[in-house]
């Protein structure tokens, strides 16, 4: 969840570097920063509570250095503060870490006894102190290193500094992102790609346990001691797709660029008609079951798709939130599919599920937007969105690339069935969608009026049935992740069964209404609220539109192929949520206390 940026090279930019990378990752949440550099031959250290300003106005950025280290910092152990805060020292050995030290307090009272004592209260120092009684030890860090990921239970990813060796940069990870970019008489470690793409789109994946040793001029990839040959990748997005482009907010650019990624992810299937989308897929026919496993956002879409699956492809679907699911009992044969969604491809509880799927044998596949991911690469089967780089905590245009993905899906299994007969539909009405999406997003005046209405209020709620209740989630979680409303979505039957107590005079209801079988019956219980005095924001379609007494105002969206009309209408609560943060003042790319890539527990 937090950032990590390490610089080893002859440019005597180390500091710039650190800021720079830091800052492109601070979408994925933090409350502490901090750097550890080269210094006249030692390495400074320099850390500071709160945003990366604070720790930039403590920095001399003219400082000429050719190695370093940063973080952000988002606490699991300890409150965020200095002390907390990562880089730490001990001994000999400088670190910054992702992930968690599950058996910390177990290695703490182990190097107690050694005459260790520690500063803070997080797991991160106990690693540091673990390399450096052992280094002492051995005096070969490889070997170290290599000994340490039999030491160390949970997650980490480490970029890791020597006195004894000040011209070169060493990192190691299981279970947590970290990457190995190559430069011109420069190199690098990053948690995630935006902060290295200014310099290069060159790049190693360190698989589990692999020990990685950079120097200015060359990259040394071991494994269990011995030196290993590694493949060479190319990033696919470039600095250009993580600017704002003249948007205010990232947010607002990623929901812009939903048209696009929507026909990006569906137009490489039909290449060549329907045979392309048959051959890109895997074999759906041997699957009597399917399990959507994904955390989140991610969760909302494998509702959406049970909605879409179930209904047009004939096969049950279980949603489960992956925290849950790899703790439960599960029920799963060789004709069950498991599908893992997420956006990054590295979320912890996920990649907890898919290996539980997998050590039972069952099929897995993965709906990723990061080519090489660890989900990515562990899954038996992989579809890739073209989400592109998304720099917004609050996800847009990744989730509307997932629901795309998943529509294809049961397109595919409903065809094969012989449930569809017109293969040529989708494809064709796949300009006209996002012509419709632009559309929308050309005209968002009443959306900002909604906005205007509801921004002051302390409580929201959000209705729908069947695949607009699974709207009405993502809607809610749009709204309190980045306003900090509270809002609560239900199922719209569900409500007067207790939670009508809360109704009073102007409480705002956005009830969604698009499924054209039970419009009537979510319109009954639209008027339920609406004559205890709640304030409905009514979002439709076209279909549907009708003059009511049971609204207050009505947002409608064009009708589209069935399978993608939830594409259209999410926009509508996209975008209502950005209003109201941006009327509020909020942080919106930055939301409090969330983080782009949940890589912990």
């Amino acid at each position: 969840m937090c950032g990590i940026v390490g610089y080893v090279g002859r440019k005597e930019n180390a500091l710039h570097v650190l800021i720079e990378g830091l800052k492109t990752l601070e979408y994925r949440g933090y409350d502490s920063a901090g750097v550890a550099y080269l210094d006249k031959n030692n390495i400074n250290i320099i850390k500071e509570k709160g945003k990366i300003v604070n720790l930039e106005n403590k920095l001399n950025l003219d400082t000429k250095s050719s190695l370093g280290i940063g973080h952000t910092r988002w606490a699991t152990h300890g409150e965020p503060n200095e002390i907390n805060s990562h880089p730490h020292k001990v001994g000999k050995i400088t670190i910054v870490h992702n992930g968690i030290i599950e058996n910390y307090e177990e290695l703490k009272n182990i190097l107690k006894q050694s005459g260790y004592t520690f500063k803070s209260e997080t797991d991160t120092e106990i690693a540091c102190a673990l390399i450096d009684k052992l280094y002492s030890e051995k005096n070969d860090i490889i070997k170290v290193l290599d000994k340490c990921a039999d030491l160390l239970r949970g997650s980490y990813a480490l970029g890791i500094l020597i006195d004894d060796d000040l011209n070169t940069l060493y990192a190691i990870r299981k279970d947590s992102p970290l990457i190995v970019a190559l430069g011109d008489n420069e190199n690098y470690i990053a948690s995630d790609v935006p902060a290295i793409l200014k310099y290069t789109n060159k790049y190693i994946l360190l698989e589990n346990n692999e020990v990685a040793k950079l120097t200015n001029n060359n990259v040394t990839v071991f494994k269990n001691g011995k030196i290993i040959n590694k493949d060479i990748n190319t990033f696919e997005w470039n600095v250009e797709a993580a600017m704002k482009n003249g948007y205010d907010h990232f947010m607002l650019k990623e929901i812009h660029e939903q048209p696009k990624v929507i026909y990006d992810t569906v137009s490489t299937f039909f290449n060549n008609g329907i045979d392309s989308l048959i051959e890109k897929m895997p074999d759906f026919k041997k699957y009597n079951k399917i399990h959507i496993v994904a955390c989140g956002s991610a969760y909302h879409t494998g509702l959406t798709g049970k909605s879409l699956i179930e209904r047009y492809a004939d096969i049950p679907v279980d949603v489960e939130i992956a925290s849950e699911y790899r703790y439960k009992k599960l029920f799963l044969d060789e004709k069950s599919l498991v599908i893992i969604i997420s956006q990054s491809g590295e979320t912890a509880d996920s990649i907890a599920a898919l290996r539980i799927a997998n050590d039972n044998n069952i099929d897995t596949l993965a709906i990723v937007n990061v080519v090489g991911s660890s989900i990515a690469r562990e899954a038996k089967y992989v579809l890739y969105t073209k989400a592109g780089c998304e720099i917004a905590v609050a996800t847009t245009k990744a989730y509307s690339a997932q629901v795309a993905m998943l529509a294809l899906i049961a397109f595919n299994i409903a065809y094969t069935k012989g449930f569809i007969s017109n293969s040529n539909e989708f494809m064709n009405e796949l300009n006209n969608l996002v012509n419709k999406m632009n559309h929308l997003l050309d005209n968002i005046d009443e959306y900002l009026e909604v906005a205007k209405e509801i921004y002051q209020v302390e409580h929201v709620f959000f209705l729908g049935r069947g695949i607009d209740y699974s709207l009405a989630m993502e809607g809610s979680l749009k709204l309190k992740e980045i306003s900090y409303i509270h809002s609560e979505a239900y199922a719209a039957g569900e409500l007067k069964h207790g939670t009508i107590s809360l109704i009073e005079k102007d409480t705002p209801v956005i009830a969604i209404v698009t499924d054209e079988k039970i419009a009537e019956k979510t319109i009954s219980n639209i008027k339920e609220v609406k004559a205890r005095g709640a304030k409905v924001i009514l979002i439709t379609t076209e279909k549907l539109n009708k003059v009511g007494d049971y609204y207050d105002y009505k947002l409608v969206v064009p009708n589209t192929y069935i399978l993608v009309q939830s594409l259209l209408t999410i926009l509508p609560l996209q975008i209502i949520a950005y209003e109201v943060a941006k009327l509020r003042g909020c942080d919106i790319d930055k939301p409090r206390n969330l983080a782009k890539s949940v890589t912990v527990e």
